[in-house]
């Protein structure tokens, strides 16, 4: 009950923001450019994420005394970061390998927090442990293996975020979800060894921002939150599963739909010899879906209730039931690839 107030304040503070950009944007000419992606509608606010990250930075100062977890000050840089550079890339696109780089700069911040992934649960025995080839900088320790994976464990999840916001919805819809999972998970008393203050407070208002942005993004949206929303959510979304403890298996039975199609995608395009990030295309599990005939709502409802139910799943199960919850969705997703792909032959007879 004590953490109410500041998902209220957040989802207030982000219904206000919203209504607000409905009438200043235009008038700053901070608009999509439908005619662009040979959509028939009127162009709409874009780029809204920047507005949601300063609602969240603004939230998390005010509830959490930073100055008792100096870490947080990383992760509100890092996310400042990359909430900025794709700002500018949303209305005077950069190369892809800028942005990548980018992206690794903020995950280098996160781990000189003090951040990362030391060790990955095992369901038949030991975790293993990253912290193994261990080097001294100038008094800083670089934990080479644990360093590495948590820098691409967060670039990962950027862009397969990213990547879910193709669709008006979608993006918002399951941000919102994995960060009440998270909330939940983190905020269970008698269950975690380290103190998850900040990522309950840092969550719960992700959360209360998102859900209410969800509102305005939902098919026929109102308003985009452009590259500078999805991958400010997705940096969000995998700071948090590994703040405090790792959140691994949990985040990737959230995540785990968007991150099986992400390297879904990459194996489409490497195997049509294109470059693994190379956008605009109908290569995603959504775009399939849709190119069946399959109505969005129904698609986006389908998704939400996928990644609600295995990610609240995570609340009540073990390592060895988180496993057999991984493997289930991996069956499902592989089942979905498999109609979507006879689908495509049947259209092609």
């Amino acid at each position: 009950m004590q953490y109410l107030f500041p998902f209220l304040v957040a989802s207030v503070a982000s219904l206000i923001a919203c209504l607000v950009v409905l009438r200043v944007f235009p008038e700053f000419k901070l608009m999509d450019k439908p005619k662009k992606y040979g959509l028939k509608r009127a162009p709409i606010p874009y780029s809204v994420g920047i507005v949601l990250y300063l609602i969240f930075l603004s939230t998390v100062l005010f509830f959490l005394p930073v100055s008792q977890y100096p870490s947080v000050v990383g992760v509100l840089i890092g996310a400042g970061l990359i909430v900025g550079v794709s700002f500018f890339d949303d209305y005077r696109p950069l190369p892809a390998s800028l942005r990548l780089i980018v992206q690794g700069l903020a995950g280098v911040i996160i781990v000189y927090s003090g951040v990362g992934i030391h060790s990955i649960s095992n369901p038949f025995g030991e975790p293993f442990s990253l912290d193994s080839y261990i080097t001294m900088v100038n008094g800083f320790e670089i934990i080479w293996l644990a360093d590495i994976f948590t820098i691409l464990w967060i670039i990962i999840l950027i862009n397969s975020v990213n990547w879910l916001d193709g669709v008006n919805g979608l993006a918002s819809g399951v941000g919102g979800i994995a960060a009440l999972a998270l909330f939940f998970l983190s905020s269970r008393s008698g269950f975690h060894m380290i103190d998850q203050e900040p990522v309950i407070i840092m969550s719960v208002i992700l959360a209360g921002i998102f859900l209410v942005f969800w509102c305005f993004d939902f098919y026929p949206a109102k308003m985009l939150m452009g590259d500078s929303g999805s991958m400010f959510l997705g940096f969000m979304l995998a700071v948090l599963s590994i703040f405090s403890g790792g959140k691994i298996a949990t985040a990737f039975l959230i995540l785990g739909f968007p991150l099986l199609d992400f390297f879904w995608v990459i194996l489409q395009r490497v195997i049509r010899g294109q470059s693994p990030f190379k956008g605009k295309d109908r290569l995603h599990l959504h775009d399939k879906l849709m190119d069946m005939g399959i109505p969005l709502r129904w698609i986006l409802f389908l998704i939400y209730v996928l990644c609600a139910v295995f990610g609240f799943s995570a609340l009540f199960l073990g390592s060895m039931g988180k496993f057999a919850a991984v493997t289930i969705m991996a069956v499902i997703m592989i089942v979905m690839v498999l109609v979507t792909w006879q689908g495509e032959r049947s259209e092609l007879k």
